[in-house]
């Protein structure tokens, strides 16, 4: 190699050395939430649950498990408690967090009407239901509405797949339920069975989104 030319100072004049790029430092990722993992369906149920809905107003309403279906003699005198029932067995649903239908009902009007703005929750609404040390979020998908005059539009509220009788559940879903009496009275339908239930019933219908442990 020639070299280097002298400077107008008579120094050889060397090449300064090379800079290395600087390497940008890695960027993480940013985490992911866990998809919850639904429970297997457990009977019986024992365990009050704890209820709330913050878009409605709902703060820790407990919810009293029985073994029956919704809104027969026992739920509705859990209900006339001022607290929601969850009925379980072969006629009820599933607990909190496990695959299946969450059936809570309770009431609109009376017993200090609990659920009493359970109309204006929509969709994209969470609810958030703790039990056994686990607080579960559901977020509400649809709204349902149930005939007590129609066995089929009972069955559609108690199937494991809400609205879908005889389908395989793979998610933890909840419907919460309450009379629609005003909404019977003002269109003229006065209709009651022997327990003093309107007609129809108003569904909100949610999916598991999380879960985790409570502090």
């Amino acid at each position: 190699m020639a070299p280097a030319p002298p400077s107008a100072t008579g120094r050889s004049v060397t090449a300064p050395a090379s800079v290395p790029a600087s390497v940008p430092a890695p960027v993480s990722a940013p985490a992911s939430t866990p998809t919850p993992v639904p429970a297997d369906r457990t009977d019986p149920r024992t365990a009050t649950a704890v209820l709330a809905i913050p878009a409605i107003g709902v703060e820790d309403l407990d919810v009293v498990p029985y073994e029956g279906t919704t809104d027969d003699r026992p739920g509705s005198r859990i209900q006339d408690r001022g607290v929601a029932s969850s009925p379980y067995g072969e006629e009820g649903g599933v607990g909190p967090g496990e695959v299946g239908n969450y059936l809570v009902t309770a009431h609109r009007l009376s017993a200090g009407g609990v659920l009493r703005d359970l109309p204006d929750l929509g969709k994209g609404d969470s609810v958030y239901v703790t039990e056994g040390g686990t607080r579960y979020t559901y977020e509400i998908t649809e709204t349902r509405q149930t005939s007590f005059r129609s066995e089929r539009s009972l069955a559609e509220q108690r199937a494991e797949v809400p609205g879908k009788p005889g389908v395989e559940p793979t998610r933890a879903m909840i419907t919460i339920s309450t009379c629609a009496t005003p909404e019977d009275d003002a269109a003229g339908n006065f209709w009651r069975d022997a327990l003093g239930n309107p007609e129809h019933r108003i569904d909100k219908v949610g999916v598991l989104v999380a879960e985790r442990p409570t502090p």
